[in-house]
Parts: structure tokens; C-alpha cells; sequence
């Protein structure tokens, strides 16, 4: 039978025998808690002969796990409110037992070990290991004990704790996994889809880390120093030196080593089964902001009898925490419509942990199963699983919306879960408005987007981005990148954000974008200048901006096309120093949420002197160089050089007279490449698409070069109106093609916090689609494929006729 079988028909037994009657507390059930003391023997004659002595408690392992199923299955349970403390005298007896027994046992095997001489050293490594695993019986009986109320009895299962090293878990145990379990604040507690294996160094260290944490505070409340003496971290390092120090005495640094071997594998058995008692299971977050309480349905169940003698109940964990201080005989088995119920026993459980894949294999369906049965309200459960709830669990209300919203932007939120700090600043809550202020929600959204509109593109400017950045106390260029990459993370993220709700379109997200930046390049560039000693008074840098980022029509994931330029004698230094320029952008641009990054080594455009510039396009140059400069906006220069005016000078000659200019008037002239079909994922290449767009407005711009346009880089609306307004083109035309040029930023705009590249819309959820919607300056996604396709058309129809309006667009066809 296999282990889904089994689970079954555990089930099914345990539903038929609900009825059955309850145990009574008695010497002859308690008996079978002796089982543990069994292998003290067999580890005194492993010390004492060594050889194939050593195997024995091995053996006795093995066999408790191999007859575990067939030992069968208790699901009685006994009454937790009729017994008196006189009837569970030999329970709580056995425990005592246990812990001095196996005291004086590990002693006793230390000495033999250690001291006595007559073991080899590979029998000494064997046995560590041995004692290890009789250690994680030790565990579970100091775990019993450190729950009861009697304090004597909670100082012997801490002091059961300290013989693996591990005495803080009475704190970290207690008081953060009981508190947190099933919620991303508890280590302990495995999200579906980790390994054990990365579980593992995590929980360790999260066991001090949270413990120590947890008392600081707690004396922190009482108004105490860390160092009083009620801190119980006192008791835990003396003891666990106690311990250390018998085994020093005893042999050494060989001493160490050995108890260093049982303390980690006590440690690990311990983990294996804290991994899998709570995996995938999670409590829900309520509206309130808190977690729902515990139920039994948030931990594992089974009801293998002889893990239960050997564990002392520990695979009734479900009671456990619906109980937290019951006696372990008191813990109450949960059939599979209280909990769900593990695929087999707890020790077959603990083997299938070490294969993370036939594990996940095993238990996901499982997980999924116990969701749909106890949470049929919940469909979606991406939010839960994500890293970014790992992270940060009081920021799910904005992580659900996110991920549902804006999948791409979820996308960085599991990587970079911190940017969810930023939506807690008052920069973005005085603005995010709370729901319930005003008399409905139309009035709260008016009110939201004009507070976005008038503080992101009036008065949060590139300016004062540049200012808020220069705050920060830095030491050299590279701290400087990583500032002003944080900032653009988080003012960026904040700008997505307000897009994703409506409170910015995506034009006004693309120039608040774009100011980030101008002022986070600006930035980058100021600091490494200031790190290259300059060796002459003279010349100067300039840097500008080009394509999106430089016409306020950036979107995450921009790329950051930069050109540099020098002025001076001295070109070995400049060169230097743009050279030093890439590196820095290159910084700023890795893990950054508005850049792509820039790859290292990329030479496609090479720093040059203002003269050489201007020589080139003078004399030559490409068509797609001089495509480049329609879009180029200088955001750096020396100070005082007067380069920023000088390169926008150049600029402006280069179009209007630029050897290329003839070529590239006449690649505009052209229409895009063969047909496309028309529909919403094609607007780009669709004619009277994005591409087109542009092209017919690049047109117009080249042939006005000169003409008194003073834009550096206009945006393909802002030609169109100009364009109307000096009658090049009719004031109709002008107004259909800036009303299409303006639809599609806002649907590349919207896809690119939306969508991945290339992704089918018509997938995403719900929600995604009505941002989409939305984004557009629509009610209904549904309408948004009419629009796309009538817009096209009537700009294909525009673009074709330009040429009736003037010698401006003649044959843009």
C-alpha cells in the first residue's frame, strides 16, 4: 500500500472510531511512553564494546520506523478536562525518567568516548552520530516540558535543550513560533515551494536572532538593559558552556569536536521535523490587518502509534497548538475535517524531507487540497506564496493588489521586497489618499489624481529630485550610484504605483519617470567627476539623455542611452573620464526598476569631443545617429563650462544641416515594413501604429529644423500640436495624430508595468485588464481592441494625407 493509500484509509479509521470511548489515564497506557527509554542500553553497550555494538541503536531506529505503520494507528484520545493531576503522575514521571537517564547516559558516553581510550576514532565519529539521533528523543521530551507551569520542570527541558547547544529555542519556541506560526514572522513555519534545505541555515539562525530580539524587548518594556539578570540568555549561555566545557575537559579540542557532532545532528533531526509539521499551511490575513487565530487545520496531523510512544505525541501537533500548555498524554488526535493529515507517518515524512523533489512531489497537492478544503472562499493564493509577503507580511493588502494588477510590477517586488517601504512614506501616503474620506469615490479618485498630478510633474521636478539626492552624506561615486539608485527605486516605484490606481496616467508617469532620471544620472556624473581630479581650468563634460528617458515618455525597464561629450585639450583625460562616467551608469543601472542595465564594455557610442560631433554629422554620420539627436536632452555639464549650451547649439545645427539629414528624411518618407495585422498586442507595428507615429512626427520635426521649434526633445504629441498650430498640417489632423501619438504611450506606458514583453494580454487577470482599461482613458477592456484598431486607422488615414497639407510632409505615404 502505497503512502496516499494509507493516508486514506488512516483517515477513514479515524472517522469511523470518533465515537469511540476516551482513554483513561493509567499505569498500563502510560507504558507505552517508555518506549524512548529502550535504546538507553543499547547506547551504553555501543560506548562500552564499541564495534558492531555501535550499530544497535542504529538498528533500534530503523526498526521503530519500519514497524511504525505496522504497529497501527490510535486515534482515541484522552478526555482533556476529566483527569486529575494524580492521574497523570506516571506520564509526567516517564519524562523524568527520560531526562535523568539520558543525562547520566550522554556522561556516561562522553566518558567512554573521551577519556576511557579503548575506541577507535572513526567508532568515536560513529557514536556522535549515534548520540545525536538519541538526542532528538531528549528534545522531545524537553519540549513537553518547557510548556508545562511548574518553573522546575521548565528549567529541566531548558536544561535538555542546552545538551545540543540549543537553549534559546525555549524562547524562540514559545514565544515566536506559538505567537506567529503559519505566518511569514515565523522561520519555523516552511512556505510552500522551500526546501529543507534552504529552510534549514534560516531557521538556525532565525532561532537566536528572533530570541535574542524578542527578550531584548521585552526588558526593553520593562525598562531594563539587555544585560539585566531576569534575562533568561544568562541561564542559556552558562548552561550551554556547562556542557561545552564537560566535553573540553573530557578530551579537548577532540572533546568539542565530538559534542559539536551530536549537537548538530540533534539540531538537524530537530529542523527536519519542524519543517514538515507546518509546510505550506498559512493562516489568512483578515481585514483588520491581523491573522486569524490558530485552528487545528494549521499544523500536520498522524496517528502512527509508535511514533507516538517514541515522539511522546509529538504527530498530534494540531492539538498541541490549539493548547499550547496540555500535558502530552491530553493532546487530542484531529481527523482529516479538523487537519490535514501527513501522506504516512512522521519518520517517513522526515525521509522524503531529504529529496526536495519528491517531497514537493508529495505534499503540493496535498497543500492545494487542504486550501480548497478549508479555504473555498480563496482563489488566488500568489500573494501568499510570493517572496514579497515573505518579506514584508504587513504589506499584503498591497501586495495582493500588485500582483494582481500589475504582474510585472509584482516581479520586483519578489525581488526587491523593500520597495514596499516607500508606499508607507508620507511622499506617498499624503498623497494615496485613505478610502472613506469624502462623500463617494468618485470625489476620493478626482482628489487622488490631482494631488499626484500637481506633486509629481509640478512640484517634485528634476531639480528637486537632484537636491533630495544630494542630501545623502556619501563618500565617493560608487555610494553615490547606489543612493541614487535606491532613490530612483523607491520614487519610481511610488510613480508605478500611482499609475496602477489611476492617479497618474501613464504620460504624467513617463515625465515624473523622466525626471527621476535626469536627476539620478545628473547625480551619478556630478559624483564621479568630483572623484576624477580635473588637470586643466579649461573644457568641460556634457551628457545627455536620448530616446524615452529624454521626452518624458519613459516606462520601466527604459533604456539609458546616454551621449557624452568633451570640450578641451587634454582628451586622454576626458576620455578618462567618460570612460569613468559608463562605469557609474553601469551601477546605477543594475537592479534599478526604471533602467535596463547597461552591459559592461558597450562602446556602440563612444565619448567624443564637441568638434569631432560636430565634424562628423557635418560631414557624415548615419541616419540613425541623426535620429538619435531628435530625442537628446543634455542633463549633465561641468559647472560653469557653458557645455549644456554649446551641445544644444551643436544639436540644433546638426538637424537642420547634418550631412544625413537627406537620408534620413527619406527613410521617414518610407512606411513601415510589410503588413501587420491590426490588434491590440501589434499597436506598434500596426499601420498608424506607435512606429508610425513616430515616424511621421520625426518627420515633421527634421523639416522644421531651424525653424524656431526650441524643444530638445519633443514628444511626437507636442510636434503634432506645434505642427497644427504654425498650419503645416491641418488643426484636425494635428488633433487626431496627438490624440494617437498619446493613446499609444499610454498603452506602452501601461503594458510595461502591466505585462511582460511580448505577453498575451488577453491572459492576464481581471484586474490587470481594468488598469489596462483604465491607463487608455477607458471604462471597459473590452472596448479598449475597438479603440486600438479605429485609432489606427483614422492616424493611418492622417499620415497618408499629410502631404495635402504642405510641402512639411509631402509623400508620407
Amino acid at each position: 500500500m502505497n503512502m496516499g493509500n494509507r493516508h486514506e484509509a488512516a483517515g477513514a479509521r479515524a472517522d469511523a472510531r470518533a465515537r469511540e470511548p476516551f482513554i483513561k489515564p493509567s499505569l498500563g497506557n502510560a507504558l507505552g511512553y517508555c518506549l524512548p527509554l529502550a535504546v538507553l542500553p543499547l547506547v551504553v553497550a555501543a560506548v562500552l564494546y564499541g564495534g558492531w555494538w555501535i550499530a544497535a541503536p542504529a538498528v533500534f531506529f530503523l526498526l521503530t520506523d519500519t514497524l511504525d505503520t505496522a504497529s497501527g494507528i490510535e486515534e482515541r484520545n484522552m478526555d482533556p478536562k476529566q483527569p486529575l493531576e494524580s492521574e497523570l503522575f506516571w506520564y509526567k514521571l516517564f519524562t523524568w525518567v527520560w531526562a535523568a537517564l539520558y543525562v547520566a547516559a550522554l556522561v556516561f558516553a562522553l566518558w567512554q568516548i573521551l577519556v576511557s581510550g579503548h575506541l577507535a576514532a572513526w567508532e568515536a565519529l560513529l557514536l556522535a552520530v549515534v548520540l545525536g539521533n538519541v538526542a532528538r528523543l531528549a528534545l522531545n521530551a524537553g519540549h513537553d516540558l518547557i510548556h508545562r507551569r511548574p518553573a522546575w520542570e521548565r528549567r529541566v527541558g531548558e536544561f535538555l535543550q542546552a545538551s545540543v547547544s540549543f537553549p534559546q529555542e525555549c524562547t524562540e519556541h514559545i514565544y515566536v513560533h506559538h505567537a506567529h506560526v503559519c505566518t511569514p514572522k515565523d522561520p519555523m513555519s516552511a512556505p510552500k515551494g522551500q526546501s529543507f534545505w534552504r529552510y534549514l541555515p534560516r531557521s538556525i539562525a532565525a532561532s537566536l536572532t528572533d530570541s535574542w530580539r524578542f527578550e531584548r524587548d521585552r526588558l526593553a518594556r520593562r525598562r531594563l538593559p539587555v544585560w539585566h539578570y531576569t534575562n533568561p540568555f544568562w541561564r542559556y549561555v552558562l548552561e550551554a558552556l556547562a556542557w561545552h566545557a564537560l566535553a573540553y575537559w573530557m578530551g579537548g579540542a577532540w572533546g568539542l569536536l565530538i559534542f559539536a557532532i551530536i549537537c548538530a545532528v540533534a539540531i538537524f533531526q530537530l529542523r527536519v521535523v519542524d519543517y514538515l509539521q507546518h509546510y505550506g499551511l498559512q493562516r489568512i490575513r483578515l481585514p483588520n490587518g491581523r491573522f486569524e487565530r490558530v485552528q487545528p487545520h494549521h499544523s500536520w496531523s498522524a496517528a502512527y502509534k509508535l511514533s507516538d510512544w517514541l515522539y511522546y505525541n509529538v504527530q498530534r501537533h494540531s492539538s498541541h497548538h490549539a493548547a499550547p500548555g496540555r500535558l502530552y498524554p491530553l493532546l487530542q488526535h484531529c481527523g482529516s475535517e479538523q487537519a490535514p493529515q501527513l501522506p504516512g507517518s512522521y519518520s517517513a515524512a522526515s525521509s522524503l524531507v531529504m529529496f526536495p523533489r519528491r517531497w514537493f512531489r508529495a505534499m503540493d497537492p496535498l497543500v492545494d487540497q487542504w486550501r480548497a478544503h478549508f479555504y473555498p472562499q480563496i482563489d488566488d493564493w500568489s500573494a501568499y506564496d510570493s517572496p514579497a509577503f515573505a518579506a514584508r507580511p504587513d504589506s499584503f493588502e498591497e501586495i495582493e493588489e500588485i500582483l494582481a494588477s500589475a504582474p510585472r510590477l509584482g516581479i520586483w517586488i519578489n525581488r526587491r521586497p523593500e520597495l514596499l517601504d516607500s508606499l508607507q512614506r508620507r511622499e506617498f501616503t499624503d498623497i494615496d489618499l485613505p478610502r472613506g474620506f469624502g462623500p463617494d469615490a468618485e470625489f476620493e479618485a478626482i482628489a487622488r489624481r490631482g494631488l499626484a498630478r500637481v506633486y509629481w510633474t509640478h512640484e517634485m521636478g528634476a531639480v528637486e529630485m537632484k537636491e533630495r539626492i544630494a542630501d545623502h552624506p556619501v563618500q565617493g561615486a560608487r555610494e553615490m550610484a547606489e543612493v541614487a539608485r535606491n532613490g530612483s527605486n523607491d520614487k519610481g516605484f511610488q510613480i508605478c504605483v500611482h499609475a496602477m490606481r489611476g492617479n497618474l496616467s501613464p504620460l504624467e508617469a513617463g515625465k515624473a519617470l523622466g525626471n527621476v532620471a535626469e536627476a539620478s544620472v545628473a547625480a551619478v556624473l556630478a559624483a564621479v567627476e568630483e572623484d576624477f581630479p580635473r588637470r586643466s581650468r579649461s573644457g568641460g563634460v556634457a551628457a545627455a539623455l536620448l530616446g524615452d528617458l529624454a521626452s518624458g515618455e519613459a516606462a520601466p525597464g527604459a533604456a539609458l542611452e546616454v551621449l557624452l561629450l568633451y570640450e578641451g585639450d587634454d582628451t586622454r583625460y576626458y576620455e578618462a573620464l567618460c570612460r569613468r562616467f559608463l562605469a557609474g551608469l553601469r551601477v546605477l543601472s543594475r537592479q534599478n526598476l526604471l533602467f535596463a542595465p547597461v552591459p559592461r564594455g558597450r562602446q556602440d557610442r563612444p565619448a567624443r569631443s564637441l568638434a569631432d560631433f560636430l565634424a562628423r554629422h557635418r560631414n557624415g554620420g548615419s541616419a540613425d545617429e541623426l535620429l538619435e539627436l531628435t530625442r537628446a536632452r543634455c542633463v549633465f555639464d561641468s559647472g560653469g563650462s557653458g557645455m549644456r549650451e554649446r551641445f544644444d547649439e551643436a544639436r540644433r545645427d546638426i538637424l537642420a544641416h547634418g550631412a544625413a539629414r537627406g537620408a534620413l528624411l527619406a527613410e521617414l518618407r518610407e512606411p513601415a515594413g510589410g503588413e501587420v495585422e491590426p490588434g491590440l498586442a501589434r499597436f506598434e507595428d500596426m499601420p498608424g501604429g506607435l512606429k508610425d507615429i513616430e515616424r511621421a512626427a520625426r518627420f515633421l520635426q527634421l523639416k522644421d529644423a531651424g525653424g524656431g521649434s526650441d524643444i530638445a526633445a519633443p514628444a511626437a504629441a507636442s510636434i503634432f500640436r506645434q505642427a497644427g498650430e504654425s498650419d503645416r498640417i491641418s488643426a484636425a489632423s494635428a488633433q487626431r495624430l496627438a490624440e494617437a501619438a498619446n493613446l499609444w504611450r499610454n498603452l506602452r506606458g501601461i503594458l510595461r508595468l502591466v505585462a511582460e514583453d511580448g505577453a498575451d494580454t488577453d491572459t492576464v487577470s481581471a484586474k490587470a485588464k481594468a488598469v489596462i482599461a483604465r491607463g487608455c482613458g477607458l471604462d471597459d477592456f473590452g472596448a479598449l481592441g475597438e479603440t486600438v484598431e479605429e485609432t489606427a486607422a483614422d492616424a493611418a488615414a492622417c499620415i497618408r494625407d499629410l502631404d495635402n497639407a504642405g510641402a512639411a510632409a509631402e509623400s508620407i505615404r
